[in-house]
C-alpha cells in the first residue's frame, strides 16, 4: 500500500509565513525559518515553499529566504515561485533544495518541463497547477487552469494539461484548488479525483484542508498521494501528529 505524504506549505511574502482565502486577504503566520524547524521536529514528511509574489512581481526567487529554511531543515525541501528557466532551478539545488515546482512558467513554455527533466531528472521536478471551477454552460473549460497566483485565466482544461505535464516528463503535480483554497472546506475532490485518475504520477491535494476528515477524503476519494496544508497546521489548529493518526486509524500507511 502506498504511503501517504503529509506535507505543511510555506507561503512566504516579504519574508514571512502568510495565509489567506482564495489566494488573496493574506495575514501573517509566523516565520518561516521557525515553522520549517517546527515540522520537522512533528514529523512532516515534505516541506513546501512557495515564493508567492514572485511571479507577480516578474522576479526570481529570494534566494536568501530559501537558503535560511534550506540550511534548517531535515526532511525533504521543495521550492516554487519565480522559476523561470534551468539556471534558477540549478540555483536552488545548489542551496540544498531537494525538488523545484514550477507553474507560470511550465504553462507560458511547456518545453522547460522537458528540459528540467532531463537536466535534473523528473524525481526532482514538481509542476504545480493551480485550478478553479467555471459554471457549466460558460463556455469555458469545468476545470481551468489558473496562473500568477490565480489572477490569470488560461482556458486550459486542468486534466488535459495534467496528462500533458506527465508526458513532458513531470515527477509529480502539486494540485491547489483556488476556489477551495483557505476556505477550510475541504479539498475539491472532484478536481483532485479527476487529475489523480488521470496520471501514473503523484497526486499532491492543496486548498481548503480545515479538519481531520478532510485529509483522509483526499485520499479516499481524492485519489491523492499526498495531502497538503497551511492555515490549520500554521495556526496551531491541527498536529501532523495528529492527521497521521488519524489516517492511520482509518487504515492508510503513514510514516509514523
Amino acid at each position: 500500500m502506498e504511503t501517504i505524504r503529509i506535507i505543511p506549505c510555506l507561503d512566504v511574502k516579504d519574508g514571512r509565513v502568510v495565509k489567506g482565502i482564495n489566494f488573496v486577504n493574506l495575514r501573517d503566520a509566523r516565520d518561516p525559518v521557525e515553522a520549517a524547524e517546527a515540522y520537522c521536529r512533528e514529523g512532516a514528511d515534505e516541506l513546501v515553499f512557495l515564493d508567492i509574489a514572485a511571479t507577480v512581481e516578474d522576479r526570481g526567487t529570494r534566494l536568501e529566504w530559501v537558503k535560511k529554511v534550506a540550511d534548517k531543515v531535515t526532511i525533504p525541501f521543495a521550492v516554487g515561485g519565480g522559476i523561470r528557466n534551468v539556471q534558477d532551478m540549478k540555483a536552488l539545488f545548489d542551496l540544498g533544495v531537494d525538488k523545484v515546482s514550477i507553474n507560470t512558467a511550465a504553462v507560458r513554455n511547456p518545453e522547460l518541463i522537458a528540459e528540467a527533466s532531463r537536466e535534473f531528472t523528473k524525481k526532482r521536478l514538481v509542476v504545480a497547477i493551480d485550478g478553479r471551477k467555471n459554471a457549466p454552460g460558460s463556455g469555458l473549460p469545468r476545470l481551468e487552469v489558473v496562473v500568477k497566483s490565480g489572477s490569470e485565466a488560461t482556458v486550459i482544461d486542468v486534466v488535459e494539461w495534467a496528462i500533458k505535464v506527465e508526458r513532458l516528463g513531470a515527477g509529480g503535480i502539486l494540485l491547489t484548488s483556488k476556489d477551495a483554497d483557505g476556505t477550510k472546506e475541504g479539498y475539491d475532490l472532484e478536481m483532485t479525483k479527476a487529475v489523480a485518475e488521470a496520471v501514473s504520477i503523484p497526486v499532491t491535494a492543496s486548498g481548503g484542508a480545515g479538519k481531520l476528515e478532510h485529509f483522509y477524503e483526499g485520499v479516499a476519494i481524492g485519489k491523492a498521494s499526498a495531502v497538503l496544508a497551511a492555515s490549520v497546521f500554521h495556526f496551531g489548529e491541527i498536529s501532523i501528529k495528529e492527521v497521521k493518526e488519524y489516517l492511520k486509524a482509518k487504515g492508510l500507511t503513514v510514516e509514523m
